[in-house]
């Protein structure tokens, strides 16, 4: 069976900064088909849950407080992607609009829920190693590539 890495909280774990989940039933119901190997990158880099927001600004990830949490976040990718490859994953499916997962849109650094284009921490390290990369509304791209 395929694997697959997921961000925790699309498959129910509490880990959001806001200590809840945004369990996702399609990616849920991917365990029939494949392996999901569930991570989160800001637990795994020593942020506990609840903790305070954080958005990309430039190339630093800071809290709303204004405390730069960048390093955590770069631990966390840096854990995530050992994860991956001692796991053997091609294909990460990754929370939206996250500092860590966000693939394609990210949250601007100013609160005020402004997107713009970009990755996030873990995101951009899992693409510089060859993961495909996947949002929670991006799932048809699964069966788009069997090459995986």
């Amino acid at each position: 069976m395929k694997k697959i890495i997921v961000s925790a909280c699309l498959l129910g774990s509490p880990c959001r900064y806001d200590g809840k989940s945004k369990p996702c039933n399609e990616v849920i119901s991917l365990s029939n088909c494949y392996e999901l190997i569930p991570v989160c990158p800001e637990m795994l880099g020593g942020l506990k849950t609840p903790r305070i927001p954080a958005e990309i600004k430039g190339d630093r990830v800071i809290r709303k407080d204004g405390i730069d949490v960048t390093e955590n976040y770069k631990i966390g990718a840096k854990k995530s992607l050992e994860i991956a490859k001692e796991q053997n994953c091609k294909i990460a499916i990754l929370k939206e609009k996250s500092p860590s997962c966000g693939c394609g849109l990210v949250y601007d650094g100013t609160y005020t829920k402004t997107l713009i284009n970009g990755n996030g921490i873990t995101a951009d390290l899992f693409l510089k190693n060859g993961i495909k990369l996947i949002n929670e509304r991006e799932l048809k791209k699964l069966n788009e590539d069997n090459s995986e």
